[in-house]
Parts: structure tokens; sequence; C-alpha cells
């Protein structure tokens, strides 16, 4: 469903700020795969997500979302293929609108628009339905501003707009990083329900280890824009916090010990 084949990335090229951030970066996703992605600051995980989304060109490589090249698309052309959730929950809903609003921009996303009556009530029921789901007592509150929910709410309102149409691929960049440990867990447990039960293709970029070794079926830890750990199946189940601090000392030298106590 996704494969990005040799990227590169560098910014600031030829100034004294020049960075790279990709460094012949490779990845193939199946259809259906939930992978976590760690990795110190700098190690390049939000950039390539961002890559993947089109926020800004790679210099070399290619970008494959189900067979289709989009290396040369731009941001708002791949948005079709792709759903994203941010780390800001206050990023990915439209403050000032109702929540079946918000929901409805979603389930038309890519739709023809035309002058019939704003929500139906099959569409309003359909709603209720999918906000039931969240267990937050949000299906008795449609008509509300989005403003007037909590980071926890708005977050896990965005997370279901981004599933209510299928994506081919989900991106999920930190999340729950802005939210205390309690809602986390709640928002975290709603994106896996929701990537099993529609058979999504995930990708989901966390410093937290646990986080990253409970959810998924693949892991995936990258430093100085590559990939330097892939691991799946029974052995990704069998990992303990110790290995991955183990892996990533080993890989990252002197940042290490910058990096130990956001990734643990």
């Amino acid at each position: 469903m996704l494969e990005i084949q040799n990227i590169f990335k560098t910014f600031n090229v030829g100034t004294v700020n020049e960075k790279v951030a990709l460094a012949g970066l490779s990845l193939k996703l199946e259809e259906g795969d939930f992978v976590t992605v760690i990795g110190g600051n700098g190690a390049g995980k939000s950039t390539m997500l961002n890559a993947v989304a089109g926020v800004w060109p790679v210099d070399e490589g290619k970008i494959l979302i189900d067979g289709i090249d989009v290396t040369k698309l731009s941001e708002h052309q791949r948005a079709k293929y792709i759903s994203r959730v941010f780390q800001d929950p206050m990023t990915g809903t439209a403050a000032t609108m109702q929540i079946e609003e918000n929901l409805a921009l979603a389930a038309r996303r890519g739709q023809r628009r035309g002058l019939s009556w704003g929500i139906t009530n099959k569409e309003r029921a359909v709603y209720r339905e999918k906000l039931a789901l969240l267990g937050l007592g949000l299906e008795d509150r449609l008509t509300n501003k989005v403003a007037l929910l909590s980071g926890g709410q708005r977050q896990a309102v965005t997370l279901l707009m981004a599933t209510l149409r299928k994506p081919k691929l989900l991106l999920l960049d930190e999340h729950t990083a802005a939210l205390d440990p309690k809602t986390a867990h709640k928002v975290l447990q709603l994106t896996e329900q929701f990537v099993q039960q529609d058979h999504l293709t995930a990708l989901m970029v966390t410093h937290n280890m646990k986080d990253a070794i409970r959810y998924g079926n693949r892991l995936i830890m990258m430093s100085a824009g590559k990939i330097i750990y892939d691991v799946k199946g029974e052995e990704k189940q069998n990992l303990q916090v110790k290995d991955l601090l183990a892996k990533f000392e080993l890989a990252s030298g002197d940042e290490f010990a910058n990096d130990r106590m956001l990734l643990s």
C-alpha cells in the first residue's frame, strides 16, 4: 500500500544550517500493516511522514501509494489517498463549526458539492452512531461547537474524521503526545479499533516505546534519516523497552543520552 524507494531530503542546502533529514530511506507497507515508528529527535520520523504526505518534495527517490507514483504530486493531490492526524489536537478540526458539520466535511471529502440541504437526517444518524463508538457522550452533542471540546475529545473526533472515508494510508504523527496519559490511552485504543475494523494501513510516529511495542504489527526505529531496526510478528510481541533502548544506544552513540528520557 505504501512504498518508499531510496528517498533523500536535505534542508538549507549550502548553508551553515544544512541538515540531512532523510538519507536513502526505503520502506514498504503491505495493506493492513499498522507500523509504529520510533527514534530520537532529528531521526527523520516526522520528515518521513511529511514527505509521504507531500508537504515538501523529496530530493531523490520515489513514493508510491497503492502502486501509484505520487512523488511529483502536490499535498492536496495526495489528499485523496491519505488521512492524517497531527500532534496538536486543535489542528484537525474547524473550531467554530459544529461537531456534525466537521464530520460532514470529512464524509464528503473528494465528492461533488451541490445546493441541497446541508446535513440530512440519515447522515446525522450515521454520525451519531459513529460518535457513540468513541464512548465520550459526543453523540448527544452533535450541534455543539468543536471549540467547546477538550483536547482529547477533539483528537478523538479528528481520528474519527480521518477514518470516516477509508483512506489508503493513515498517518499518525505523535497524535497522543499533547494529551494526558489517561486520554492518550483512550485515543490509542480507538486508533487500534478503527485500524483493525476497517483493515487500514497506518504509520504511527511515537516517542513512547511502550506504545510502539504494544500497538501495531510492526515496529521500525529510525536514526539519522534511515531505518536502523525493523521488527514484526512474534519477535515484536516479545520485545521489551530495554531491548529497544539497547538498539537505540548502539545506533545513536553520544546522542542517546539526550534522548533517553524522551524515549522511555
